[in-house]
């Protein structure tokens, strides 16, 4: 009979831990399908039609070439550096769209002052780098359409005093911009290369030629600001070259439309630009517009400058 107990006893401990163990998987199973429906969420089945954009890569070009040189796109830093920045400018879409749109304006201007000084056209995109065709001002105080510092800027002809600052002259500035590079051409032997010191300073692209014993940009290891810059201009030009290629259908009639001007030139001291501009039936914000290297509302021109100012053709 105590046998018998004994083996109730066994079978009941048994049984208590079978079920256990049971209840203990139902558990787990009931949660993990909690969880599983919580972490599903309930969305309709998406045909093609139904996304709410189709977001794919960008192309690459096939041979780019930049001032001449090509790309060595076998070597796979050199493509993934451009892809990046392809991808990146495709998809900044407000500011490549206003990049397109300004060119219209300000392209025709700036490729027949480098035609004119034997500079190669693609650097125009170097000037769409620098400042997206603006007016800009760097927090390191770099100025206008092709970023001068105020020293460079006088070293290459350009006038910066109280009265006039010349690096907002698209014109002025551009030929600047052609010596600054052809300097930087004669000292490298490459345009790419004096591309890259508009960026880090002649100096800066000596010493890292120098120091690692190459003289091709693609080869140099540099600061990330440079190692991306002639990657980023190389974009902007293909890009540029075939907006829909990249998504970017504008019509003719959206583009911003190059000015007509006449020209009035002045050498009078003490000249009151409002009055001027009231004079030649225009507004001073209008004079300042287009001529944004007046700095301020008297000219003393005391050294007897000779200025050339523009009035749009109405």
């Amino acid at each position: 009979m105590q046998g018998y107990k004994h083996s109730l006893s066994w079978i009941l401990v048994i049984a208590i831990v079978v079920a256990g163990v049971v209840f203990s998987f139902g558990l787990i199973e009931t949660h993990a399908a909690t969880n599983t429906e919580a972490e599903t969420p309930d969305t309709p089945e998406l045909s093609p039609e139904g996304f709410m954009q189709m977001v794919t890569a960008p192309p690459l070009p096939t041979n780019p070439v930049f001032c001449g040189e090509s790309l060595d796109m076998n070597d796979p830093e050199i493509s993934e550096r451009l892809d990046k920045e392809i991808i990146v400018n495709s998809f900044l879409h407000s500011a490549t769209i206003l990049y397109i749109k300004r060119a219209h304006r300000f392209f025709p201007i700036i490729e027949d002052i480098l035609k004119e000084e034997g500079v190669p056209d693609d650097m125009k995109y170097l000037c769409v780098a620098e400042s997206g065709l603006t007016q800009a001002i760097s927090p390191a105080g770099a100025r206008g359409f092709w970023q001068f510092m105020k020293e460079a800027a006088k070293e290459h002809g350009l006038t910066v005093d109280e009265d006039i600052d010349e690096r907002y002259d698209i014109v002025l500035s551009t030929k600047a911009a052609c010596r600054y590079l052809k300097k930087s051409r004669d000292k490298f032997g490459s345009w790419t290369l004096a591309a890259a010191a508009y960026n880090a300073g002649n100096h800066g692209i000596y010493h890292q030629i120098n120091s690692q014993k190459v003289d091709n940009y693609y080869d140099l290891h540099l600061n990330t600001e440079t190692s991306r810059y002639i990657f980023r201009i190389i974009a902007l030009k293909y890009i540029m070259l075939q907006p829909e290629h990249y998504g970017f259908f504008i019509p003719q009639q959206s583009l911003y439309k190059p000015f007509d001007y006449q020209s009035i030139w002045v050498d009078e001291k003490n000249v009151d630009w409002i009055s001027f501009a009231l004079n030649n039936k225009t507004t001073y914000k209008s004079l300042l517009y287009h001529n944004p290297k007046i700095i301020k509302k008297d000219f003393t021109n005391k050294n007897g400058r000779k200025i050339e100012i523009k009035l749009p053709e109405k």
